[in-house]
């Protein structure tokens, strides 16, 4: 049975450097996100809206407090942990497209399910590609690719998988106009195609007001939190 919810926190702390110069990061995040949920998360630079996505995503340790992710309890999971829950389950879509230079297009996206065990990785990938319109771009490296030709191999190396959660930060941070607005339509579709919770840090406000609802952090406490009507 699916949970109602995809993201449970409960007094979420993240404290940098805790015995020499304690810097808190985030002061105690209560969320919960629902299943198939698209939230985008706003605030200035430094209120911690980054940090808190690291560690929903399972990039990053929570200092303290509890926290469900697709179903798995990450409270206490150390690194090794996290990195073996986050496989399958959570795909992370980054401004940086942190593409592979030596592999092709259907390498970047098939080599970390081949990682992770999956026989059905290629065919998967070659998939992907195609539906995110690079069907003719599988072979080519990423030195071949524009920007937002990597984004969406990016994209596709996160859904290929099928995971239950997408993160998206700043997806569109260094793209043109034209093309930023062409590959968050893709995000969008192909959520909603996937049916996957979809949560996109964003400084867009028309971006923002196309997701279910929109969470403002604030010196790493939650200011706003707002549902459509």
């Amino acid at each position: 049975m699916t949970s109602p919810n995809s993201i449970s926190a409960r007094n979420l702390t993240l404290t940098y450097d805790p015995d020499k110069n304690p810097v808190e990061v985030l002061r105690g995040i209560d969320l919960e996100i629902a299943t198939g949920e698209v939230v985008a998360l706003l605030g200035p630079s430094g209120s911690g809206k980054s940090s808190l996505m690291a560690v929903l995503s399972g990039l990053e340790r929570a200092s303290g407090g509890d926290l469900t992710v697709a179903g798995q309890d990450f409270t206490n999971m150390d690194e090794d942990g996290l990195a073996k829950a986050r496989r399958g389950h959570i795909g992370i879509v980054l401004q940086a497209f942190h593409l592979l230079p030596t592999m092709t297009a259907l390498e970047n996206v098939a080599t970390p399910m081949e990682l992770a065990g999956d026989a059905d990785a290629t065919a998967k990938a070659r998939a992907e590609l195609e539906a995110v319109g690079l069907g003719h771009r599988i072979d080519h490296y990423p030195t071949q690719l524009s920007g937002g030709e990597q984004q969406r191999v990016a994209i596709a190396r996160a859904i290929a998988p099928g995971p239950e959660l997408i993160f998206a930060d700043e997806p569109t941070g260094n793209l043109d106009v034209s093309t930023g607005h062409d590959i968050i339509e893709l995000l969008f579709t192909r959520r909603t195609d996937t049916g996957a919770t979809l949560l996109v840090i964003t400084h867009d406000v028309e971006l923002a007001q196309r997701c279910d609802r929109v969470i403002t952090i604030g010196d790493g406490l939650i200011a706003s939190d707002t549902r459509k009507s």
